[in-house]
């Protein structure tokens, strides 16, 4: 079976620093790409950052690139996502999602099994 457990959320200050975490089961990191996504109260969600399965090939949004960073231990079968710089425009739940395949999309659709999604919250 299929699980991802996203983890790693709080409140934290204007610039400071989170680092999510998405402990996946029942298939490899390794194998396919894993996304983070995250939706803001009364906002679609929105792609925040990709990494491809195999190369670790990676992908940010405009929003966060030079502030976040994706990474994979595929020993522990884990995603995590480190976040910088952290603004208040960045609260919202973050979830991680798996793809078809190894390659990265920005569709949403793209992504067949999520987790249940991990609330950061930035104050100002």
């Amino acid at each position: 079976e299929v699980q991802l457990q996203a983890s790693g959320g709080g409140l934290v200050q204007a610039g400071g620093s989170l680092r999510l975490s998405c402990a996946a089961s029942g298939f490899s990191v390794d194998d396919y790409a894993i996304g983070w996504f995250r939706q803001a109260p009364g906002k679609e969600h929105e792609g925040v950052s990709h990494i491809r399965g195999g190369d670790g090939a990676t992908y940010y949004a405009d929003s966060v690139r030079g502030r976040f960073s994706i990474s994979k231990d595929n020993g522990k079968n884990t995603v995590y996502l480190q976040m910088n710089g952290l603004k208040p425009e960045d609260t919202a739940v973050y979830f991680c999602a798996v793809g078809r395949g190894a390659q990265i999309s920005q569709e949403r659709s793209y992504y067949i099994y999520w987790g249940q999604g991990t609330l950061v919250t930035v104050s100002s």
